[in-house]
């Protein structure tokens, strides 16, 4: 009887356990019958359990848990054509999150995320594609990229819901032109800069000539005003000393042709091997003679 009532109890305890079920926070569980989505008895809708311990049928009743939270599709680079025919490589990010858990769980594959992502993904590039095609690059780039977005969000809102998946956002990371079409744009821009700094260099030197040319004529003419000025002063100053030279003679005659004959004699014996052959009865000796002069 005891090995009886412990195999009943142990019995008891594994149905127990089989049909309890914990749903973990963040997590959404959904009941498989025989394959197929439990639904509501008086409705068509899944029944999905919320976070907490819930009660299934054992043997019969399968759970499958799924991930409520906001997911995020990175690493959408791909390239994509302009209204104008101009390639472009643009960078975008998707976050998006389970609307349907039971429609999910079928289009999916069983809840299969990264079956969920390539079909999501198939979409955001379709629905981007669509939207850059109508535009161009100089809209994408500066003041319609908020429009692209938006209009991409409201386009994929509608597929995604084929999916059981709600986009919350689209986002543009980064739009880069391809690699042979930058290289020729920078090429472009540094032959434009180089001829843009060659004129600058140009008319730098143009400007430098212009400038060396006004110094120098200021410089000639402030030369030439110098010079001017200097031979007036000196002119001047010749025209002073010969009024006083001629003040002084005028004054005293005899005293004045004293002065510049003792000057004369200074001039004629400071060196001491100088010889000088004059008449005793010349003029130059006059005051040598006579200190009168006579």
């Amino acid at each position: 009887m005891k090995r009886a009532l412990i195999v009943v109890l142990a019995l008891v305890a594994m149905v127990v356990y089989s049909s309890i079920f914990v749903v973990s926070e963040g997590e959404r569980g959904i009941v498989l019958q025989f394959g197929k989505v439990k639904r509501e008895a008086d409705s068509e809708l899944p029944t999905v359990y919320q976070p907490g311990l819930h009660f299934k049928v054992p043997m019969i009743d399968q759970v499958r848990k799924l991930d409520a939270r906001v997911q995020t599709l990175g690493d959408q680079v791909d390239r994509f054509v302009t209204s104008e025919k101009k390639d472009l490589i643009i960078d975008s990010y998707v976050k998006w999150r389970i609307d349907d858990f039971a429609q999910y769980y079928l289009s999916t594959g069983g809840g299969n995320r990264l079956q969920a992502e390539g079909l999501l993904r198939r979409r955001i590039n379709n629905s981007l594609r669509s939207e850059i095609g109508t535009r161009t690059i100089r809209d994408i780039v500066s003041g319609e990229r908020g429009d692209v977005m938006e209009s991409a969000l409201k386009g994929l809102l509608e597929s995604s819901s084929e999916l059981g998946i709600k986009v919350v956002d689209v986002r543009i990371k980064q739009i880069n032109l391809p690699t042979e079409v930058s290289n020729s744009i920078y090429q472009r821009m540094r032959a434009e800069r180089t001829a843009v700094a060659r004129e600058h260099r140009s008319e730098g030197r143009e400007q430098a000539e212009i400038i060396k040319a006004e110094a120098d004529r200021r410089v000639t003419v402030m030369i030439a005003e110098a010079q001017r000025n200097s031979r007036t002063l000196r002119g001047e100053g010749d025209a002073l000393a010969a009024k006083i030279y001629a003040d002084a003679y005028s004054a005293d005659p005899e005293f004045f042709s004293f002065v510049r004959s003792l000057e004369a004699y200074r001039k004629s014996f400071e060196q001491g091997g100088d010889m000088m052959i004059l008449k005793p009865d010349g003029d130059f000796f006059r005051f040598l003679k006579d200190p009168s002069g006579e």
